[in-house]
């Protein structure tokens, strides 16, 4: 199915950029774990066998080590299979059809966002105390009936 171009774009952009955040940081900690599991993997490349020298990438700061390549690999392949992902028909016809309902929407205003927050808190709060006090006043008819 053709889209046009800006159809759906901000949720589909939004939807892309939120899971890819989470695919890069899954492919940092992937990178962080090969290099503490495995000495190979987490020594740089060309680096002698007590580990000094080897590849560096001055402008990142990092050793490249085989266990970065690894996660970066990952990485790259885990957000190009998202960005293919997103734009199969049926999850961009989702995307487009969200956008197109959240357009529709009547958001509060800032005084009705506060006034609402100020009844939620106040509301929490009663409960808090009620709760709070009635375990208290359990306890002590529970160690009145049991010690006495």
């Amino acid at each position: 199915m053709a889209y046009r171009k800006d159809q759906g774009r901000m949720a589909r952009m939004a939807a892309f950029w939120s899971l890819a955040i989470l695919a890069l940081w899954g492919a940092r900690a992937l990178n962080i774990q090969l290099g503490v599991l495995s000495k190979t993997l987490g020594t740089r490349l060309g680096a002698d066998e007590n580990g000094v020298g080897g590849l560096y990438l001055p402008v990142l700061g990092v050793g490249v080590t085989p266990a970065l390549l690894i996660a970066t690999l990952v990485g790259a392949a885990s957000v190009f299979f998202l960005y293919r992902w997103l734009e199969k028909p049926v999850n961009a016809d989702l995307l487009i059809d969200t956008e197109s309902e959240l357009r529709k929407v009547t958001w509060p205003t800032f005084k009705d966002v506060v006034n609402s927050s100020l009844v939620v808190i106040i509301c929490v709060v009663f409960l808090m105390a009620f709760l709070a006090g009635t375990d208290w006043m359990i306890a002590r008819v529970t160690r009145l009936l049991w010690f006495g």
